[in-house]
């Protein structure tokens, strides 16, 4: 609805009279027409369930890959709660491709893991991602995102899923606004969520999450993995530089941190897709 919501205000404006306007136009629609057309890519491991937000006044979408031993074992896994759910499993619901978090966990036969994924309120993606308001972006709500997840969403997932429930086991990830609230709810609520996996984060939204980490004790527990691409923005690098820095003056051993600058990365899920697995695997060492 979005997409045909701006097809149509595109399509009244007075450039629709133009050959290189309706060209664009004709290309946009051919886009809009392949996402309504494309096949489910999601594995058969995948299934989405509904839950109240109070915290958020709404309802969210959940989806859950369980292992593919699941069924068949009584054993207990960690859990990684994923943002932007949408982007994640199914190439039919991304925005501008999935990242294949199905595909990769599917080939595991041990190192299994239970991931939870939340969809992204559309309009409200903002607000709810980030912790602090930007003057011009707005935003701020995160703070009842992130309690949503710890104080609604996990003890539900711990009751219906067998999870291994502490926090040592308990991984909170994403990319962009989702890697800013991943890392602030492991900074926020280290008892709770015991790794981050933090790729692009957009710690650019507001200087308050550096004033964060600078006022907190982080415990010895804690475990970063970072990412970012070289050819994002002129502020990611030396951001990420920053707080790597910052978390290290703070006390945060070179064991609790790995973080990596890709060569041409771009902000893009094709740049987080190709390095899920290896911070997966990194992430999975410290959970276990």
């Amino acid at each position: 609805m979005y997409l045909v919501g701006i097809f149509k205000l595109l399509s009244s404006s007075k450039a629709y009279n133009s050959m290189r306007f309706n060209h664009f136009l004709i290309f946009f629609w051919l886009l809009i027409c392949f996402k309504i057309n494309a096949q489910n890519t999601a594995s058969k491991q995948v299934t989405t369930f509904t839950i109240a937000a109070p915290q958020l006044d709404t309802l969210k979408t959940i989806w859950v890959y369980l292992p593919k031993n699941y069924e068949n074992s009584e054993k207990a896994y960690p859990v990684i709660y994923m943002h932007d759910a949408q982007n994640l499993f199914d190439d039919k619901t991304s925005y501008a491709g999935e990242w294949k978090v199905d595909e990769y966990l599917d080939t595991l036969n041990q190192n299994e893991s239970i991931i939870i994924g939340i969809a992204h309120g559309n309009e409200k993606r903002i607000d709810e991602l980030t912790p602090y308001k930007h003057e011009k972006y707005g935003g701020g709500r995160g703070e009842n995102y992130v309690k949503f997840i710890k104080n609604t969403l996990k003890p539900h997932v711990d009751v219906a899923y067998r999870t291994k429930p502490k926090a040592e086991h308990t991984t909170i990830f994403g990319a962009s606004l989702g890697g800013l609230i991943s890392f602030y709810a492991a900074i926020m609520y280290p008892e709770t969520f015991g790794k981050a996996g933090v790729f692009s984060p957009s710690f650019w939204f507001s200087e308050k999450i550096f004033e964060l980490v600078n006022s907190v004790n982080i415990p010895t527990t804690s475990k970063f993995y970072f990412l970012v691409g070289d050819s994002e923005s002129d502020t990611m690098v030396p951001d990420l530089k920053r707080m790597v820095n910052l978390l290290k003056t703070k006390g945060v051993d070179d064991y609790q941190i790995e973080y990596h600058i890709i060569e041409g990365g771009q902000h893009n899920e094709k740049l987080w897709s190709e390095n899920f697995s290896a911070a997966y695997e990194w992430l999975f060492t410290k959970a276990n």
